[in-house]
């Protein structure tokens, strides 16, 4: 019996290690996403900006750890009931015992990391709608409650075993189409509200001016290489608990097979939507992106076709919001971000009501059409209005937009105290916009 106790010990130990494995490469090929992020929004900003837009976007990730350290993390563990409760013994405040070199603790840290970087994709999305006219403080401001508070929240409502959004409605979101995507997206359009467009890019008669990318290879690149990392944020998604039978948040089983069959095939079906639509190569590769979130609430779940099918539609409705929001309501979103996250992704979730109405929730309740929209319209609210409210207030104490001399000189020249390019090298009329109407 010593024996048999020693080798059951042995098995548990060794799961232990290969859920902690797992987990950390899912975090390690998660970085890639923001190497990604890095490349898209330099590419995507004026020569004038790039650099700037580089810094900005670094620092978002480098504010977002310490931060989802002291207090994200408990955000999650202590709100899936409604508002954090601060008063439960969660073990996500900085100073317990698991929050550190715990060697009994083989989960918490690589969660927490999983996590991190969850919530720096978050920010990562917000900076590229809002590049070439935010102020660095403030952006670092709206980030940090973004990523670090606002998104958790709705992680917890939605993610955790106990959130209320699965155990009252059935909800279903494999990929964070809407704790991520949605969340991130509207809160980007909420402060693009109030920081309004970039100098010359709409005319007194309301027609818009195309501001160019200095750099489409670039940008292009870079959109590739943030898909690369969503196969660790995709694994990261699935629980492993060192069994045969690996499942959901929501309890019903899944496998990285499925994942396999189902990333590609709407990745692959939402390129062909943006080139239908577009022929950009630009929107070919976001398109491939709200390919993915379009499917990403079931990629557990489909069968392959049909997250081809998902994903196309994604790639056809992301160019085609995005000119939406442009010509109707005069929203300058730079890289499209509102409509290829938030718009395709509250698609993929009402998409999921509707096909997979039914799917059992493992205890929970089934999934269902009315659970997908309440989860929407919390998603959707969630990002809107503390991004409106926040960015509204830092705007009253002039916290929010770089002054004009400086955005039409350029912020790299106002702000980096590096060239971004070799001396003499040609700059002039790439990617300017026509000058305002007068």
């Amino acid at each position: 019996m010593d024996d048999l106790a020693a080798i059951q010990e042995g098995l548990t130990w060794a799961t232990t290690v290969n859920m902690e494995v797992f987990y950390w490469w899912c975090t390690a090929l998660m970085f890639i996403i923001h190497a990604g992020f890095l490349g898209y929004e330099m590419g995507a900003s004026r020569i004038k900006n790039v650099l700037a837009s580089g810094v900005k976007n670094i620092l978002a990730f480098a504010f977002m750890i310490p931060t989802f350290f002291f207090f994200g993390w408990w955000f999650y563990l202590a709100s899936p009931g409604g508002l954090p409760d601060f008063s439960m013994e969660t073990g996500g405040a900085p100073w317990s015992q698991a929050m550190g070199p715990n060697l009994e603790d083989n989960a918490t840290g690589i969660f927490w990391a999983a996590f991190t970087l969850f919530a720096a994709t978050t920010a990562s999305i917000f900076s590229g709608a809002v590049i070439e006219r935010i102020k660095v403080g403030g952006f670092i401001i709206l980030a940090i409650l973004l990523g670090s508070c606002v998104w958790i929240i709705g992680a917890s409502w939605a993610w955790h075993g106990d959130g209320w959004l699965l155990t009252q409605f059935g909800w279903h979101d494999f990929g964070a189409a809407g704790c991520v995507h949605m969340v991130a997206a509207f809160f980007a359009l909420g402060v693009l509200i109030n920081l309004g467009p970039r100098i010359g890019k709409f005319n007194a008669d309301g027609t818009a001016n195309e501001i160019a990318p200095h750099n489409v290879p670039m940008a292009v690149f870079g959109l590739m290489v943030l898909i690369v990392g969503f196969f660790g944020f995709l694994g990261g998604c699935i629980i492993y608990n060192g069994t045969a039978q690996w499942t959901t948040i929501f309890g019903n089983p899944a496998t990285l097979s499925a994942v396999a069959f189902n990333t590609l095939m709407c990745f692959s079906g939402g390129i062909i939507g943006g080139w239908v639509t577009t022929r950009d190569p630009f929107w070919m590769m976001s398109g491939a992106l709200a390919g993915i979130f379009a499917a990403a609430s079931g990629l557990d779940v489909y069968w392959p076709p049909l997250a081809f099918l998902l994903g196309l539609c994604g790639g056809i409705i992301a160019p085609l919001g995005a000119r939406f929001l442009e010509r109707t309501f005069k929203i300058d979103d730079a890289v499209g971000a509102v409509s290829v996250h938030g718009i395709a992704g509250a698609f993929g979730v009402l998409a999921f009501g509707i096909v997979a109405a039914g799917y059992p929730n493992g205890d929970y309740p089934p999934t269902n059409f009315f659970g997908q929209l309440v989860g929407a319209i919390t998603m959707l609210l969630l990002g809107f209005i503390p991004g409106y409210v926040a960015s509204y207030i830092l705007k009253m104490f002039g916290l929010l937009r770089i002054p004009e001399k400086v955005e039409i000189m350029g912020m790299d020249k106002a702000k980096v105290p590096i060239a971004a390019y070799p001396e003499g090298m040609h700059t002039g009329g790439i990617g300017t916009a026509a000058a305002p109407a007068e």
